[in-house]
């Protein structure tokens, strides 16, 4: 169905309290009259050519009030005389005994039959763009509106609720971002202000307040390609962990897992959503800065684990920080294992704008780790999250020349930014 079908009154533009009733509007469409006695066989025959709008009947009243016949509506877009049939259902039309004879029907389309597009393009200035795309977490869509949009960002949140089944909450990302904890203050534009969302992702429940922790729905696919890595009896670190998108699946597979945020909120959250999904005595959980829990659980846990040759996974997925938090593992440990077998993989997220973003990754984790990696590990595009800008994971095994290196330097004690010391580590910083 063709939008044109619907010309939204001109007193609708620029409103920017939601007034449903100044939408309606009466159309004319084509239609034709069908005994009742083979509707059925005529709406069905004729599907391509019947209107079709969410919320509007295809089958209505006859306008002379007879009992034996009903009125087809069909798509004036598609049908505008009777030679608009095509062959079929001009044959259909003729064995049914149904006069090819367009009657008009007068169509009231009211704000229910709109789709959202529909009514913020007739809302928002012409010409601008409309706000089509949101992220849904459970009852909550969160926007990223732009500037010109944020003098409709009531009745766009308002459109929402109304245009979507389930969604109860409406909000938008404003530009204040928590510097400690890192994640976005929302700003709620419609519906009730219940932030603790209930979402199932994977096969697994979580359960978090939207507003005070991060959680994106785009990286399930990414959540799920690292955890089937993970086999039964592994053991995983998790270092950046959130409210549990890798910890608790890999739990789930059989992990030992020790998972780690330093967002208050974000570990009370973890630790619900591991006794949610029954796994919470296979994760241990922290709630340390990204370097003391390396420095600290890692430092303590790896020992054994390379003595008994099991495997390791250190998951950071920081994209904008750990990068940064590598050099950490320089000269964790001091006595060499006998062989190379079972050293720790690690799996680092990062931001990259560069016009080669594999190579881009690699340069930035060797000079964090002063050690080439260039053939010693992969590099994986994760996604787009802006023009120009990729989220990647660069995987590899920690060098043995690394991680009991005996020229450890004095490193960061915080998750915050480093300073640019040197060119290599400018890299670092540059998304």
């Amino acid at each position: 169905m063709e939008t044109k079908l619907y010309r939204p009154p001109q007193e609708v533009r620029g409103m920017t309290s939601l007034n449903k009733d100044a939408f309606t509007q009466t159309i004319n469409v084509p239609a034709l009259r069908v005994p009742i006695g083979v509707l059925n066989k005529v709406v069905k025959s004729l599907k391509k050519a019947t209107l079709q709008r969410p919320g509007v009947p295809r089958v209505v009243q006859d306008e002379e009030g007879s009992s034996d016949f009903r009125l087809v509506l069909l798509d004036p877009h598609r049908v505008s005389s009777p030679s608009s049939f095509n062959e079929d259902e001009a044959e259909a039309l003729r064995s049914f005994s149904v006069v090819q004879e367009l009657r008009h029907y007068d169509l009231q389309l009211t704000y229910h039959n709109l789709k959202s597009d529909e009514v913020l393009e007739a809302v928002l200035p012409q010409g601008q763009d409309v706000p089509s795309g949101f992220s849904r977490v459970g009852h909550i869509a969160h926007f990223n509106l732009r500037d010109h949009q944020l003098p409709y960002k009531n009745l766009i949140g308002q459109v929402i609720i109304d245009k979507n089944p389930g969604v109860t909450c409406v909000v938008n990302k404003t530009n204040m971002i928590d510097t400690t904890y890192r994640f976005f203050k929302m700003e709620v534009l419609a519906g009730e202000e219940n932030m603790v969302a209930k979402i199932k992702e994977n096969g697994v429940t979580y359960e978090f307040d939207f507003s005070r922790v991060y959680w994106n729905p785009r990286l399930s696919t990414e959540h799920q390609r690292v955890v089937q890595l993970v086999k039964r009896g592994d053991t995983v670190f998790d270092v950046f962990a959130g409210v549990g998108p890798f910890a608790v699946p890999a739990a789930r597979s059989g992990a030992n897992v020790l998972a780690n945020d330093l967002n208050p909120e974000s570990h009370r959250w973890l630790q619900h959503n591991c006794k949610l999904n029954k796994v919470e005595k296979k994760v241990r959980t922290f709630n340390l800065d990204g370097r003391a829990f390396i420095q600290g659980p890692v430092k303590q846990e790896l020992p054994e684990l390379l003595k008994e040759k099991a495997n390791v996974h250190i998951v950071m997925n920081l994209p904008a920080l750990a990068l940064e938090f590598l050099d950490a593992f320089r000269g964790l440990l001091h006595r060499e294992p006998s062989c190379d077998e079972n050293l720790p993989t690690v799996h680092c997220y990062g931001f990259s704008k560069e016009d080669n973003p594999e190579a881009d990754m690699v340069e930035r984790a060797s000079c964090r780790l002063k050690f080439p990696l260039k053939d010693r590990c992969s590099v994986h595009f994760v996604r787009n999250v802006a023009p120009n800008k990729d989220m990647m994971c660069v995987s590899f095994t920690i060098p043995k020349e690394v991680l009991f290196s005996s020229d450890r330097e004095k490193t960061e004690p915080s998750e915050e930014p480093a300073p640019k010391r040197q060119k290599c580590e400018e890299a670092t910083d540059s998304t």
